[in-house]
């Protein structure tokens, strides 16, 4: 038995070497078929579903999350009070100086009041017979404010 399984195995060798090289072309033909397309996936999954995948792990996260956070609505009305805050600052500003202009104008005007008086007798009304009516002098002449 011995000596007839050398033979069968002499007999075989030379038919295994070439199912072995031929089982080699084989897989290196799958290797240069499926190593294109692998490619091809990996850069598929890498633009399409990784940043889908990675949004819905974030919005996850997100909303498991216990510790409370300042979200966007958060940072809009604070946005917002500061611009209030700083509308009314300088519409205090403009007011102010507005003010002081009015009041400045209004000395102007005053002293120019002032002089313009200077010139009339300060006694404008006519007690005795001023004419044959008998009215008043500031009646009958324009007034001037």
């Amino acid at each position: 038995m011995r000596t007839q399984a050398m033979r069968t195995a002499e007999q075989v060798r030379p038919v295994a070497n070439t199912a072995r090289e031929a089982a080699a072309h084989r897989i290196e033909d799958a290797r240069i078929w499926a190593a294109p397309r692998l490619d091809r996936a990996a850069h598929s999954v890498e633009e399409q579903i990784a940043p889908k995948v990675s949004a819905f792990l974030s919005q996850a996260a997100e909303r498991i999350d216990p510790s409370p956070t300042v979200n966007r609505r958060g940072r809009w009305s604070t946005f917002a009070l500061l611009a209030g805050f700083t509308a009314c600052a300088v519409g205090v500003v403009l007011y102010r100086n507005n003010a002081r202009q009015w009041a400045d104008s209004m000395k102007d005007s005053a002293a120019d009041a002032s002089r313009w008086s200077a010139g009339r007798p300060e006694n404008s009304v006519n007690t005795g017979g001023a004419g044959e009516t008998g009215t008043k002098a500031d009646e009958t002449s324009p007034r001037t404010y």
